[in-house]
């Protein structure tokens, strides 16, 4: 009986412990658990490896300056898990994470694995703060553990469907998608920004995050004579996209959203990237605040950046900047210091707004030119 009363009694503690997102370490120090999830494997792998690299430094930097609550020395844990880029999957990612007691949640990378995944974590009560997932539907769900440090799609698209008109001069537009939550939702803000801006969409076609081959759709349009292409989609579609425009001989511009201006565009792409034009929500890196600083870190540690690292590593710091201003990882305690966040990170400064969207972003527009990604302007992006 006396057993079964211990047994009942350390149970008990230990349900406790992970509920706070803690557990014991063999050093006595208690451990809390911060999870991450992005895709790790497939196409996108590259682009979900530069997310956890990001999250990964800021921790590393953290616990190696001393993490302190209550009192006492706490030790930072990621724990990482691979969402494939896929919905399904993401809710299965983020129980298994509830479940394992996270205290805090970084992720997920894709707006369409991030939206099916915060109502498991707002319903464990758990914060959330994306570094990339940029859809409009994230927060307007309402869910009060749902944050993003990255500008979002009603702002990027405004920008991108403006300067496509008033800057690159273009009359007849067609658009793509790939019917992921992030490239159909910023292709429908493209086209309504282009549309007020006075130009007419010739043509509105979709595919899939998985298609390779986009000759049919490509053909289709040329018949249509656009001047520009609009793809709302990610590097492994936008790349073969962009050859194969070359390859039908079609004359119009390229551009692309976040997801397409990244390193492995022009690699994918090779000589075809030439001319491209995509946004990024944000400055660039060579003039964020502590842009350079945190480029010759990370690559020294991890290699060149794809894409949105630094911002994962931002999101990191609110985080358990958050948690330092409660003097607790007890989500319940915490998450009420999220809204008051004021932090100057190497993005830029971090505040959030009632929905939980950054304030004050920006979106850059770059294009391909030499084999390398060069700024063409920056427009700032009032909420």
């Amino acid at each position: 009986m006396t057993r079964h009363i211990l047994r009942l009694t350390a149970l008990a503690v230990a349900v406790l412990i992970a509920g706070c997102g803690d557990k014991p370490q063999q050093s006595g120090d208690p451990v809390v658990l911060i999870g991450q999830a992005s895709p790790l494997t497939g196409p996108q792998a590259h682009l979900g490896k530069d997310n956890e690299n990001g999250a990964q430094l800021a921790l590393d930097e953290i616990n190696a300056a001393g993490f302190t609550l209550g009192g006492k020395k706490v030790i930072l844990e990621m724990k990482s898990e691979d969402d494939a880029a896929d919905p399904k999957t993401a809710t299965t990612v983020a129980q298994k994470l509830v479940d394992e007691g996270v205290a805090g949640m970084i992720g997920h990378l894709n707006s369409g694995a991030t939206i099916p995944a915060s109502r498991i974590y707002a319903d464990a009560g758990i914060p959330q703060i994306s570094p990339s997932a940029t859809a409009i539907a994230y927060t307007a769900s309402g869910y009060k553990t749902a944050y993003r440090v990255m500008t979002n799609d009603a702002q990027q698209g405004s920008v991108l469907g403006n300067f496509a008109v008033t800057k690159l001069g273009a009359k007849k537009i067609a658009i793509i998608d790939d019917r992921t939550a992030y490239g159909q939702g910023l292709a429908d803000e493209v086209e309504k920004a282009a549309k007020a801006a006075g130009a007419e969409v010739v043509a509105r076609e979709y595919t899939s995050d998985r298609a390779t081959d986009f000759m049919a759709i490509l053909t289709s349009i040329k018949g249509k004579a656009p001047d520009l292409v609009f793809f709302g989609g990610m590097d492994p579609q936008a790349a073969p996209m962009a050859k194969q425009m070359k390859q039908l001989g079609m004359t119009a511009r390229f551009l692309g959203g976040d997801g397409a201006q990244t390193p492995k565009f022009i690699e994918l792409a090779g000589a075809d990237a030439e001319g491209a034009i995509a946004s990024n929500p944000g400055l660039p890196l060579d003039v964020m605040p502590g842009g350079a600083a945190f480029k010759a870190k990370f690559e020294a540690k991890y290699g060149k950046i794809q894409n949105y690292a630094p911002y994962a590593y931002d999101a990191m710091y609110v985080l358990t900047g958050a948690m330092k201003r409660a003097d607790s990882s007890d989500p319940a305690r915490y998450l009420a210091e999220l809204p008051k966040t004021d932090y100057q990170g190497v993005t830029g400064r971090v505040r959030f707004d009632a929905k939980g969207d950054i304030t004050g972003g920006a979106v850059t527009l770059y294009q391909v030119k030499d084999g390398k990604w060069v700024t063409l302007e920056t427009v700032s992006s009032a909420q």
